[in-house]
């Protein structure tokens, strides 16, 4: 099945409501640890990340973000990345933080990388939904993007939702719509848990390990707006577009917080009820 021509259909943007603008990682990113691990190069259009045995390396962005559409393109460590996990992701500070959460979790050679998902509010995360990619997300740059608005958040790749998380504050589910975030990237060895549960380890042979960004972008939505402005309306998922949904979390999906029982013994999460997490 091909998958070039999946997108999201009929978004329209007020000028009134939202802002624009494409990246530079010199303009709106600062490295944050790693030292020359990580570089900016091609006058602020590509950046990388690198680790080896002594260390990683990360980024985060200058400004923070309340609500918005988080646009990066990714190119992820080649060749056997098992034990490695580059994460890209939203988050606020402090213990009762909130965060959303790309995470991808190297592999052994020939083996699909998977994508691990999460969002955390008030410091409380356990909402985990994990996925195969359909792609080697080695070979060429890959977009993944976060829709964060007052109602849900939505996790994409190449404009493909894989997974939405609804608002469910009516019944008593908190949900991130109060702290701002900035971006942060990290590239960092886990191979305690990383790869099968921490069976497979890293092979600092093939390191150092690299992955590269480009292609930043932000479209953020003003935060005094209503959840029912035309802002906050815009990047609706249309029947197609669901269709997509559906279709990546039956065959792509390989663990999903939601059907967890023996995790949950004492009832699912209330948010996990038909149609909440969906």
């Amino acid at each position: 099945m091909g998958f070039s021509g999946f997108a999201l259909v009929g978004v329209v943007f007020s000028c009134l409501l939202v802002a624009t603008c494409a990246g530079n990682f010199y303009q709106d990113f600062d490295i944050t640890w790693g030292g020359n691990r990580a570089r900016i190069f091609k006058g602020g259009q590509l950046l990388s990340l690198s680790l080896d045995r002594v260390s990683g390396s990360g980024f985060q962005s200058k400004n923070e973000y309340l609500f918005g559409r988080i646009d990066m393109q990714l190119k992820l460590v080649a060749g056997n990345s098992a034990g490695t996990v580059t994460a890209y992701y939203l988050s606020s500070q402090g213990p009762t933080h909130d965060e959303i959460d790309f995470e991808f979790l190297g592999n052994v050679s020939g083996d699909p990388y998977i994508v691990h998902t999460n969002v955390f509010t008030q410091g409380k995360g356990n909402r985990e939904q994990q996925f195969y990619l359909w792609f080697d997300p080695t070979r060429n740059f890959h977009t993944y993007s976060i829709i964060w608005k007052a109602q849900h958040i939505i996790f994409l790749v190449d404009n493909l939702p894989i997974r939405v998380f609804k608002n469910a504050e009516s019944i008593g589910v908190p949900f991130p719509k109060s702290q701002p975030m900035k971006i942060y990237s990290s590239l960092w060895n886990a191979d305690d848990w990383a790869t099968r549960g921490g069976l497979v380890k890293a092979d600092w042979s093939k390191s150092p390990f690299t992955a590269y960004y480009r292609n930043f972008n932000v479209t953020s939505f003003k935060s005094t707006t209503s959840l029912t402005d035309a802002g906050l309306l815009a990047n609706e998922l249309d029947a197609h577009s669901r269709r997509r949904l559906r279709w990546v979390q039956k065959y792509f999906m390989i663990y999903n917080y939601c059907t967890d029982l023996k995790r949950f013994p004492q009832g699912l999460p209330p948010e996990c009820r038909r149609g909440r997490f969906l």
